[in-house]
């Protein structure tokens, strides 16, 4: 299935918009969510074809978050990439575990980013 829409989640609005041009300018179309809690309501709504959770904010955070798309019937085949500051080894492995298909640390660079997309709609 090819990646169409992607759902960025992160509370940090510079964030957002850094990873929304990066995707925009590859022909993306981008839905962005400030919040854990928000982007199960937006995931279920928009049925997005990825998402793209930040790990530490406020409330449910994006392990949580992840966590419970992965078990929701409604949304347990949409994939998502972690993208967050935490870089340890423990925290990949607690991301993968709670059903995210790939990690990715901050700062991303965005070959990388558009090359895990890629390879997620082949």
């Amino acid at each position: 299935m090819p990646i169409r829409t992607v759902l960025v989640v992160d509370d940090s609005p510079t964030e957002r918009y850094f990873l929304t041009d990066i995707l925009r300018k590859n022909g993306y179309e981008v839905l962005t969510a400030e919040s854990g809690e928000a982007s199960l309501n937006i995931a279920k709504a928009d049925m997005p074809d990825l998402i793209i959770m930040d790990v530490v904010m406020p409330g449910l955070n994006g392990f949580q978050a992840t966590r419970m798309l992965h078990r929701d019937a409604a949304t347990k085949d949409i994939p998502v990439i972690m993208c967050t500051t935490k870089g340890q080894e423990t925290d990949r492995v607690w991301g993968l575990r709670q059903g995210a298909v790939d990690y990715l640390v901050k700062p991303v660079v965005a070959d990388e980013l558009l090359s895990k997309i890629k390879g997620l709609g082949r």
